[in-house]
């Protein structure tokens, strides 16, 4: 049996957890599976290196940043490769340029476009354990890219696929999928199993428990994978194409933190795609938009991820001439909730509690949008715990929260 598996950076934030997933390795290694490991940075590596790069620039080269940002990976794989080695076991590191993992030239949030695994299939018929970094890829030119943070789940998966692997386990420092975050909300309960598009979605909005594409990539080649704890033996959810009976039931509730709102007035008619185009050369991607149109002018208001606004009122400011719009205003410290369902804005029942919860804790909405999977609302960071709690309970109490779930985080 092919296993992949890949291992998050609480995982191996340290010399005592690298040992410990190397004894789960060996485990499996020794039950004659072949084994490529897929490792992400050390603990917090990447947010260091990211603040030794700000110590010498404000805005430092993207080609630069890549450079830099992979060797939190290499270092990982290297180590892991080491300790596997002191078991007495067979291993090899290998970087993405070695494991054949090309991808496109966006630093900084490139994308897989194929993978050549005749080396990794090479070193596993020689009884190889191969540990690959996760996180990065190279393009054509031969450059070092990222493909963005928590993207070594989208590296585990795209090899798992390439290698036709029969099982993939993405561990890390959480039991599986909740329908809540567990440390917001204690009685969160955990799925048994669940479908590509809920997690999908659930990823989305702001759970941030696996990478988004990671799972647009395991839907498109139908591969089946878990998630589960490093460090404990408790059951893990399983993603893969879940048959049910049409329902509308929340699958979970996720907060996006750290977002920014955005509101223009007095923009000129038929400005507003050149501006949305505008802002997505530059990389910033917009959500939850508004758009009212009054005496011969247009108001747009739309989130982005604080990280984007100083470039986007760049952006802004750009073209404030050619449109004649005025920036109404900036608001940040705001997040992103998000009530997840298939189907779920079509239920008023839903759609009722989220009203009324939100009234009743005294909440202000600055944004908000529905859409066939999703309810979801802008509201003051400091009021995001609270009003989760208060929604997973209410859920619970009318009996919509989604089925296949163990309750508590329970085992089976």
């Amino acid at each position: 049996m092919l296993i992949v598996q890949k291992y998050g950076g609480t995982s191996v934030a340290d010399a005592e957890k690298i040992f410990s997933a190397a004894n789960k390795i060996a485990d499996d290694h020794h039950k004659n599976h072949a084994m490529v490991i897929v490792l992400s940075a050390q603990g917090n590596t990447t947010d260091l290196l990211l603040e030794k790069a700000g110590e010498i620039s404000k805005r430092p080269s993207k080609r630069e940043l890549d450079a830099l940002l992979a060797t939190g990976e290499q270092q990982s794989a290297a180590l892991m490769a080491m300790a596997l080695k002191e078991q007495g076991l067979p291993a090899i590191s290998l970087n993405a340029r070695q494991a054949g993992i090309f991808s496109t030239s966006e630093h900084g949030c490139a994308k897989i476009v194929s993978i050549n695994p005749e080396r990794i299939k090479a070193e596993l018929n020689n009884r190889n354990i191969v540990v690959i970094t996760g996180f990065q890829g190279v393009d054509i030119y031969g450059e070092i890219t990222t493909l963005g943070r928590g993207a070594s789940d989208t590296t585990a998966i795209a090899l798992a696929a390439a290698l036709s692997a029969d099982l993939c386990e993405i561990y890390t420092d959480v039991e599986g999928i909740f329908t809540a975050d567990p440390r917001i909300v204690k009685n969160a309960h955990k799925y048994k199993e669940i479908d590509y598009d809920e997690i999908l979605e659930l990823s989305g909005m702001g759970a941030s428990v696996l990478h988004s594409r990671s799972v647009e990539l395991a839907k498109k080649f139908d591969i089946e994978f878990s998630v589960k704890s490093s460090g404990e033996m408790a059951s893990s959810t399983q993603i893969k194409k879940v048959d049910s009976i049409e329902k509308k039931l929340v699958s979970g509730i996720t907060a996006d933190r750290n977002i920014c709102k955005v509101s223009i007035m007095n923009v000129r008619p038929g400005c507003i795609p050149m501006i949305m185009r505008r802002l997505s050369l530059k990389g910033i991607s917009v959500d939850i938009i508004t758009h009212d149109i009054a005496d011969k002018s247009e108001r747009l208001s739309f989130a982005i991820a604080e990280r984007d606004a100083e470039r986007t009122i760049e952006v802004l400011g750009e073209h404030q001439g050619e449109c004649f719009f005025k920036l109404l205003s900036t608001k940040d410290r705001l997040a992103k909730l998000s009530v997840i369902g298939i189907g779920i804005a079509y239920d008023t029942a839903i759609a009722a509690i989220f009203y009324e919860t939100l009234m009743k804790e005294g909440v202000k909405l600055h944004l908000l949008s529905l859409s066939g999977s999703k309810i979801s609302a802008l509201i003051a960071q400091d009021e995001v715990s609270g009003v989760i709690n208060s929604l997973h309970r209410r859920f619970e109490e009318e009996g919509m929260l989604a089925p296949q779930v163990l309750k508590g985080g329970e085992d089976a």
